[in-house]
């Protein structure tokens, strides 16, 4: 399968790196994210200035990359029912993480994420198709 919804740290490591090792993946697989991470990202954007190792002007031209290659989809394509499934799977896990959540179950496609705690607690909860970046990157 090469379709997957990622969670906002993913993009953000992405966004940070700069590193051209994610070209590759980014060309070859298709990565969906609901438009509450541009609202995210907006937040933390002078954080991943200061975390970058590039300068302004490169950092822009990378998010431009990054973005061209992945899929933001609006809000309203979510279903009451993928809403509320994900409500229930994260109200004591992480709330922040409904809108990534829903995608994924509206979709029906993988959910990655870097966060271990999400991760582990949504297995425990019955919802199997979630798998850390990290497993992800490993098995490519």
């Amino acid at each position: 399968m090469t379709n997957y919804v990622i969670d906002a740290n993913i993009l953000m490591s992405m966004l940070i790196s700069g590193n051209a090792s994610y070209k590759p993946i980014l060309e070859f697989y298709d990565f969906y994210l609901p438009e509450f991470v541009l609202v995210e990202v907006e937040k933390y954007k002078s954080q991943l200035l200061l975390r970058t190792k590039m300068n302004e002007d490169e950092f822009f031209k990378w998010s431009i990359l990054v973005f061209s290659k992945i899929t933001v989809l609006p809000n309203y394509i979510l279903s009451p029912e993928s809403l509320e499934k994900s409500n229930l799977l994260l109200n004591d896990i992480d709330i922040k993480d409904t809108a990534y959540l829903a995608l994924s179950i509206q979709l029906d496609l993988p959910f990655l994420t870097r966060d271990k705690p999400l991760a582990t607690g949504l297995r425990k909860k019955g919802f199997r198709r979630v798998m850390m970046f990290d497993d992800f990157l490993r098995n490519i």
